[in-house]
């Protein structure tokens, strides 16, 4: 499941690999692409959409959507 979100708090590269690597800590089967210039999150995984929501809000970033 590709699931594509946007995080408009993504300000710069070393914010995206923060959150690259908080989720990556938590989910570590999935496969995350995050891309300042978008503001977009690109994950594929088995766990759920909520679960990766929830990460990216607990890393101190906002969902648009």
């Amino acid at each position: 499941m590709a699931l594509k979100l946007t995080v408009p708090t993504l300000n710069s590269s070393e914010a995206a690999q923060e959150l690259k690597e908080t989720i990556l800590t938590s989910e570590p089967n999935a496969h995350v692409e995050v891309d300042p210039e978008t503001k977009t999150v690109t994950v594929e995984s088995q766990a759920s959409e909520e679960t990766f929501k929830q990460l990216i809000t607990a890393a101190g970033h906002q969902i648009e959507g």
